[in-house]
């Protein structure tokens, strides 16, 4: 009996319980910390690889405005895999791409990096390689040739509606991808009337 009764020891039993659980909260908290760093991380590299994205379909609406001539845009590091089949892209009605020479890779949504014919149009940006294609084209009326700069934007054509314009509608993909690291990458679908 005497021996369940005596005290010695007990704080240093309770010490060693308080020290345990103190060490558990300093190592959760330290866990929290750190993957919380991790994911921020993530998601900055995230967001600069969706700017680097939405940076290539503007260049892609550079380019479709100016026809794929882009001589005027030489300082940017920009590249047209074939102006040829962009200006079909851009002139034709999907559907017709196929009877014109454009083979099922310039035909298709999908972006494969390292195959030049799944894409129309590259742009370095900072560290990151865009690769863009047009996927579809919706034919209206509005003048190839005019530019819509200041001018009439309507052509003589069976498709025209008492003088209203309709506008062409490409369907634009964009995949961005980072020259350093391949897996910090971000895939954009954009809608552009033009």
């Amino acid at each position: 009996m005497k021996i369940l009764r005596n005290e010695k020891g007990f704080a240093l039993l309770f010490v060693m319980i308080l020290a345990v659980i103190a060490l558990v909260m300093t190592l959760a908290m330290l866990y929290m910390v750190s993957r919380g760093s991790y994911v921020s991380g993530q998601q900055k590299r995230y967001r600069t690889a969706v700017e680097a994205s939405r940076g290539g379909a503007e260049a892609m609406m550079e380019a479709i405005a100016v026809r794929g001539n882009l001589s005027t845009y030489s300082s940017l590091n920009m590249w047209l895999n074939s102006d040829l089949s962009f200006q079909t892209k851009l002139g034709n009605a999907t559907s017709a791409w196929n009877s014109l020479g454009l083979d099922n890779t310039r035909s298709s949504i999908t972006i494969n990096a390292g195959t030049p014919a799944t894409y129309d149009m590259t742009i370095d940006l900072g560290v990151y390689r865009v690769y863009v294609k047009v996927v579809d084209t919706v034919v209206g009326n509005t003048g190839l040739s005019t530019g819509l700069l200041k001018s009439g934007v309507v052509t003589t054509s069976p498709s025209e509606i008492s003088g209203m314009a309709i506008p062409y509608l490409y369907t634009i993909e964009v995949l961005s991808q980072s020259t350093v690291n391949p897996t910090e990458r971000s895939k954009l679908s954009v809608l552009y009337q033009y």
